[in-house]
Order: C-alpha cells, then structure tokens, then sequence
C-alpha cells in the first residue's frame, strides 16, 4: 500500500480510522507494519498487503488456485477479452471512472482488477484468500490500487463511501450469501452503482448437475492432493472429451456433466494447452470451495428490492444470475 491509502482503511471491529507505525518503506510503499485503532486493535501489513484476516480460512483452496494460476484467466494471457466484456456488460458502467472510487470485493487473481484500473478509479480491493498475493504481483505496481485481505463481513472502509461497488464470483461462496449482498449494498454510498453476480440454481443447474453430486466428497480434500487428482482425470478423459465436444448442441454441456470444464465455445481460437490448462483450473474450482450457494433469480430479485435499490436490473448471465443495481440517491 501506499502511505496515503491509509485514508481508506478503518478498522474493522468499530469502524474507527487507524494510524501507521513501525512501518518499513520501499520504493515509497509500505512493505510492512502495523495499523492501529485508537482502542488498541491492531493488524499488519505483510509483503506490502494489510492484513485484517488470518491466512488460515475456509478460502484456502482458493489461495492455492489462484497462486498456481495466477495469470491463467488474464485476457492478454489467454487471447481474449471474457473478463473485460464481462464486466462492461454485466455492469452498464461507463469506461471511464476518473475521479471516482471504486470497491471490488474479491479480487482472485486480479483478472479484473487489472480491467477496473483500466477505467481511471481508485480501486479498493479485498480478498479473503491469499489470491491476493498474486494480484498483487500482477497488478500491485499500479498507483490507483489499494489490495488488502479482508472479510465481505467486516471489510475494513468506511461503509457509504464508494461511488462503485463490484463483486464478481464470491456471493456463492461464502457461508451466508444473503448477508455478504446486504454487506455490499452498506458500502454504497447514495446513488452509488453496484453489480454483482451468483452462481444460478435451478432443476437442471443445481439438482441435476453432477459437480453438486460429487462436492459432498472433494470440499474438505487437502487442495493439493485434489488438484493433482483433478489433473490426473482431466489427462485421461481429454482425449475423449475433444471427441464429445463435436457432438452438436449438446457436447460441450456433456463435457461439464462429466466434470470437464470445457471453455472451447467461449475461446474458439485458444490452443488445446491453454484449453486444457482452463479445465485443470475449473474442475478445481468446481469441487474445492467449502461454500458453493447457488441461488435463483427470484431470490435473488427480493435481496436487492428489501435493500431498497433502484434501477434493478437481475437476469441471466455467463456465469449465473446477473446483477446490476443502484442506491437511491
């Protein structure tokens, strides 16, 4: 971070603004430190990230992903532009933000953090893994962005503060979905913006798709020995899953019933590796995260009308229920 973030930062238990001691300084930003409260809490600044979380959390698995594939979902990396065209279409926003400030309640990797900075906003983003370690390297050098590991349920800002709030591919996976929209929406200041998405549930999406079938016995698997097993089936069945994807209409779906996640629609031009590559990562994430709350549209519709937001726009996304949204102002 750097010294003049620290305007952004309060302290998660009461909300009070912290100070900076001890701090170690590098290319004029803080490798290290401590942020203190007035009332005498106190949380560090490790390998120049504050930290107002313990790495020991239900996310570890996402901390292993995305340190093995910290760049593998990157446009520039894979040859295409899904991140950046998501978050424009989902969204609605205008392309440039400058003079704004922007939340983005976990970041991953960083796939779009590196495309929100794009849009002139000062960025604020958390993760409650340690994904952001690889988002800082890819993204941490850039003046606008503030990366600390925090909880969607106590983030550590000033609630009504931003003019933007995003949250793509975390409400499902945390254990109270419901509470983490709602802890957005506090964020929001009047006729701030939000856009959001979840995991869709539906007959076919949810009861009949296999991942939920197969989760009960891989989310509490040590990362490591399920992603190697992941990888080991992914080899043996990637053979036959070029064959199935031929198959019209229907073979890409049968790919991800078999738990192969199969990106070869929405990347038509990558190579097999980088496809391959993809479906070590995915299957992973598929069967890894201790949460994976899907939710439908309908439900998800009444969270943003008891919240009492404007402008709300829930419909089917690539990746689920899609949202967008804004606070009165």
């Amino acid at each position: 971070m750097h010294p003049n973030h620290l305007k952004y930062l309060r302290c998660p238990k009461t909300g009070q603004t912290l100070c900076l001691q001890d701090e170690c300084l590098e290319n004029d930003k803080v490798k290290s430190g401590t942020l203190t409260s007035p009332s005498g809490e106190t949380y560090p600044i490790v390998d120049f990230i504050p930290r107002f979380v313990d790495s020991d959390n239900y996310s570890e698995n996402f901390g292993f992903e995305w340190k093995l594939h910290s760049r593998t979902q990157y446009d520039d990396d894979a040859g295409h532009k899904m991140s950046e065209e998501r978050i424009f279409e989902v969204s609605g926003w205008e392309r440039d933000l400058s003079g704004q400030v922007l939340l983005e309640a976990g970041s991953g990797s960083g796939r779009f953090t590196e495309h929100l900075l794009k849009t002139g906003a000062m960025v604020v983003s958390f993760d409650y893994s340690q994904a952001v370690e690889p988002n800082y390297a890819s993204n941490g050098q850039h003046p606008n962005l503030l990366l600390v590991q925090g909880n969607i349920y106590e983030m550590p800002f000033e609630k009504a503060f931003f003019d933007k709030v995003f949250c793509f591919g975390v409400l499902q996976h945390t254990p109270d979905p419901e509470t983490s929209f709602k802890s957005l929406v506090r964020m929001m200041k009047p006729g701030a913006k939000l856009a959001t998405d979840i995991y869709l549930k539906t007959i076919k999406r949810y009861y009949l798709n296999t991942r939920y079938w197969v989760r009960p016995f891989t989310r509490n698997m040590e990362s490591k020995k399920l992603y190697d097993r992941c990888v080991a089936y992914i080899n043996f069945m990637w053979p036959l899953a070029k064959l199935i994807r031929r198959i019209p209409k229907i073979g890409e779906a049968l790919n991800w019933r078999l738990l192969i996640a199969d990106y070869s629609k929405q990347m038509p031009h990558a190579d097999d590796a980088t496809l391959k590559e993809w479906a070590y990562l995915d299957t992973f994430d598929m069967l890894s995260p201790a949460f994976d709350i899907p939710q439908s549209p309908k439900t998800y519709t009444r969270w943003h009308e008891e919240e009492g937001l404007k402008d709300v726009n829930v419909r089917l996304g690539p990746n689920g229920v899609v949202a967008s949204a804004k606070s009165p102002e």
